[in-house]
């Protein structure tokens, strides 16, 4: 299962299977996962009962396309994903994220959510 990886992409790959052992998103919170690449971030709202997703949001959508992947552009896009959560009435969710140290850009992807908002 590892046997393609490197070393870093190993860690966090085994640092996420690690997490979702105890990490479920149920219909009344939600799991809000983060995925990030070198060039866009990408983020869901997902209920892991139904399976559906509930909300995303990404770099590559138009009105976002001028953020770049670094810590200002992440807390821009979690304020615009606090906003599309409040629409659809979700107030509370589980943060998932995804075998990524908490640190840079995923921990200001959740202050602007948190900021909108949003707890978790």
């Amino acid at each position: 299962m590892f046997k393609k990886l490197n070393d870093k992409d190993r860690k966090r790959l085994k640092r996420k299977i690690h997490i979702r052992k105890n990490l479920r998103g149920t219909a009344a919170r939600p799991r809000m996962t983060v995925t990030r690449s070198n060039a866009n971030l990408y983020v869901q709202v997902i209920d892991d009962d139904t399976g559906k997703t509930l909300a995303s949001i990404s770099t590559l959508e138009k009105e976002f396309a001028s953020l770049k992947p670094n810590t200002e552009g992440a807390a821009k896009l979690g304020e615009a994903m606090g906003a599309r959560l409040k629409e659809k009435k979700i107030t509370t969710v589980v943060f998932d994220r995804n075998g990524y140290l908490y640190h840079g850009v995923v921990k200001a992807l959740a202050d602007g959510t948190r900021a909108a908002g949003i707890v978790f």
